[in-house]
């Protein structure tokens, strides 16, 4: 995946590997892959520049059915033999356009990613941008969830789990995870690694390669398998096919994952640490001999980013279940400053390698909740618009934020408490967005109603805690 191919190249792939099918898929706005399969009666090299027509009405977000005609565009860049289809099938990710302007369709988030690259370079300042997301997941072996008008209940369940230590399992061995205390367990603690090991396989058998897997800290099964870093859009493709693998490697073996930020109460949520750095000519731009062997262009992207933190917010942790993740003095980072090594600050500086390839910003705030696109396309935005206005990010903040006295906390802004908090600020700023129209005023106004939709589903009904508080009173 992502090779330079010519449609004459992808003939030759489908005779190569004896193709019978071609899968299109494409992003919706809240970052779910939609797709439709044809048969080659539909394969022709002509598909590259002419796309096929399909109804957008029914794709969240998208257009109204009184105008809801599109083009699906394949990349041929992105072709991959997708090993969980009975029949050979060749998989392409594709762009939406209007069929009629051929105009990028202003609501594709997969355009809006490559309109942020365009902007990027219309700039000067860079020619790349390079983003390497960590997506956290937990691997369950079971989830069962129902809401009716009088009554709620989920449950989710993991052999590993604490709670199953008194569990019949014939023989139960013990070997569970505490709370908290899954970071790096080796067999049989950690039950999973032959299902993480084959994830990163089919990963860098469809072309992405990998740096390491390991447990992460929650008990339950909860993992995180790095990537390596790549220019934005092709990071987003990346991830698709990232979530897309790992959910179908972990059905193979009967279990499922999540990407839900915070599907357990008392033990760590699952966050996408994301690392970001600008190039220039094969040059990277973020090394120099400022704070943590920053450059300035650095410290002006990290003072672009915390400006519109809280509005990014919106984006980077967009569904209300995020802020049961970035709650002050738990495992999140909320306080928007920035730091060299500590990890209590939102954004932080690694250290690990002096190299100047190396030299990035990591901002530890968004979920894999997220949709990639728009989350990397925002941060770049922000990014930008602190290099654009020499935005100051004043001084670091190299103390554990979680001891500082109130009066201290109290002086560095943190993330809202909410989805409905983050929307309201994503409403005051987003002026930042929509530079050389990568985001438009349409995109934004929509996102916030079907946002707000969410937010008032969840604080319309009754919460099951809420019985055992108040029951009572």
């Amino acid at each position: 995946m992502h090779q330079k191919r010519t449609p004459a190249d992808i003939t030759a792939l489908i005779k190569e590997h004896g193709i019978k099918l071609i899968d299109f898929k494409f992003a919706d706005i809240l970052g779910t892959w939609q797709h439709f399969t044809t048969t080659l009666t539909e394969y022709s090299e002509d598909l590259f520049t002419d796309g096929l027509g399909f109804d957008g009405s029914s794709i969240r977000g998208w257009k109204a059915i009184n105008n809801s005609d599109m083009l699906v565009i394949p990349d041929a860049s992105t072709a991959w033999v997708d090993v969980f289809n009975q029949e050979p099938t060749l998989s392409f990710i594709c762009d939406i356009v209007d069929p009629i302007t051929k105009e990028p369709y202003d609501r594709d988030p997969r355009g809006i990613a490559g309109k942020a690259e365009a902007f990027l370079k219309s700039t000067g300042i860079a020619d790349t941008a390079f983003f390497g997301p960590e997506a956290e997941f937990f691997i369950f072996d079971d989830v069962r969830f129902d809401y009716t008008g009088h009554s709620s209940h989920h449950s989710v369940d993991s052999i590993e789990a604490h709670w199953n230590s008194n569990r019949e399992e014939a023989p139960n061995l013990g070997y569970k995870i505490r709370p908290k205390e899954g970071y790096f367990p080796v067999a049989p603690t950690d039950t999973q690694q032959d299902i993480r090991n084959e994830m990163c396989l089919e990963m860098e058998k469809c072309g992405i390669p990998i740096e390491r897997q390991h447990h992460e800290v929650a008990t339950a099964g909860q993992a995180e398998i790095d990537i390596r870093f790549a220019p934005l859009k092709q990071m987003g493709d990346w991830i698709m096919y990232y979530k897309y693998i790992v959910r179908n490697v972990a059905a193979r073996h009967g279990k499922t994952v999540t990407f839900m930020p915070k599907p357990l109460f008392g033990d760590n949520g699952s966050g996408m640490h994301t690392h970001m750095s600008l190039w220039k000519d094969g040059k990277p731009l973020f090394f120099g001999d400022k704070y943590a062997q920053l450059s300035e262009t650095a410290l002006f992207y990290i003072g672009g980013v915390l400006k519109h933190a809280r509005a990014l917010c919106a984006i980077c942790n967009p569904t209300t279940n995020s802020y049961k993740r970035l709650v002050p003095g738990y495992e999140a980072p909320v306080n928007m400053a920035y730091s060299a090594r500590n990890r209590s600050a939102s954004i932080r500086i690694p250290t690990y390698s002096s190299n100047p390839k190396a030299k990035r910003i990591e901002f530890r705030t968004p979920d894999p909740a997220a949709n990639i696109y728009l989350s990397s396309a925002a941060l770049l935005m922000a990014g930008l618009d602190g290099i654009l206005n020499r935005i100051d990010p004043g001084d670091p903040l190299d103390k554990n934020l979680y001891d500082l006295p109130a009066e201290e906390l109290a002086k560095v802004p943190s993330a809202p408490d909410s989805l409905l908090g983050a929307l309201e600020a994503l409403q005051a700023d987003h002026e930042f967005l929509l530079k050389g129209d990568v985001f438009t005023k349409d995109f934004i106004e929509n996102f916030i109603e079907m946002k707000k939709k969410e937010y008032d589903a969840i604080r319309l009904r009754p919460h099951p805690y809420e019985f055992a508080m108040y029951f009572d009173v």
